[in-house]
């Protein structure tokens, strides 16, 4: 009696552990192949992206490679299969060459080839001043919560148009001398035009430095979740007031 009544509760058990594991290898293939989402913890890309925000990466538009699994599993760099490049303006996700471990987003401003300068914060493409024309102002977040003004800017790439915030008209890396974007590498930046480390600064002093193709992770669409960090500081019963509902589901341009 008792062999009879173990051996199905033994067949049960083994086939909820087969459901479990075919779950698990779905998602992390979907993950994989599809899409992933990703928390922005800093305000490197605002106004675009604002810290809080649960944005969605899009794999399959630049290809695969080791980049391309699930975030927390980390692989040296491979060759990129069905890959193909970023347009410029694009908002990607890509592994931090400092550390793969860590995912970055950032926007693509200079394709391999291109000639990128700065001048007075003025970016020049191939010798070409982008085009920028100022749109009022904006709050800046800080990762404590605090905010500070900002000057807001429309800048045009490829006839793709996003905005940029400038905290100050005098930073250090507001003039940077013109260089070639190496072969299989992006230049790119953060739309906190201020407060980002990107190519502008090399990887040995934290920056991004010329992004290599195959970190890609994946192309950012939209904002799929937010909610505002700074709720943190308030009661427990104020945080719902926290989601920015109007930014859920939204596009990312």
């Amino acid at each position: 009696m008792t062999d009879v009544t173990v051996a199905p509760r033994r067949y049960h058990l083994l086939k909820s552990v087969a459901e479990i594991a075919a779950i698990v290898l779905v998602v992390a293939a979907a993950k994989t192949a599809i899409a992933e989402p990703f928390y922005v913890p800093s305000g490197s890309m605002e106004p675009t992206l604002l810290i809080g925000d649960e944005l969605l990466a899009t794999k399959f538009p630049y290809g695969y490679s080791a980049a391309s699994l699930p975030a927390f599993i980390v692989l040296p760099t491979n060759e990129r299969y069905l890959g193909a490049l970023p347009h410029r303006g694009d908002v990607v996700v890509f592994r931090w060459p400092g550390d793969r471990a860590q995912v970055w987003v950032k926007r693509v401003i200079g394709l391999p080839g291109d000639r990128i300068s700065l001048r007075d914060g003025r970016v020049s493409i191939n010798g070409k001043e982008v085009e920028i024309r100022p749109a009022g102002t904006g709050q800046s977040e800080i990762e404590d919560g605090s905010t500070i003004p900002a000057a807001r800017f429309i800048e045009t790439l490829d006839n793709r148009e996003h905005e940029f915030f400038k905290l100050t008209m005098n930073n250090s890396l507001d003039n940077i001398p013109e260089t070639v974007v190496p072969a299989d590498h992006l230049f790119v930046m953060g739309d906190n035009r201020d407060n980002s480390a990107d190519s502008r600064v090399p990887v040995r002093e934290g920056g991004v430095g010329m992004l290599p193709v195959a970190n890609l992770v994946g192309r950012v669409d939209g904002i799929v979740g937010s909610w505002d960090l700074a709720m943190r500081n308030q009661p427990v019963w104020n945080w719902p007031s926290g989601f920015r509902v109007s930014r859920f589901f939204s596009a990312v341009n």
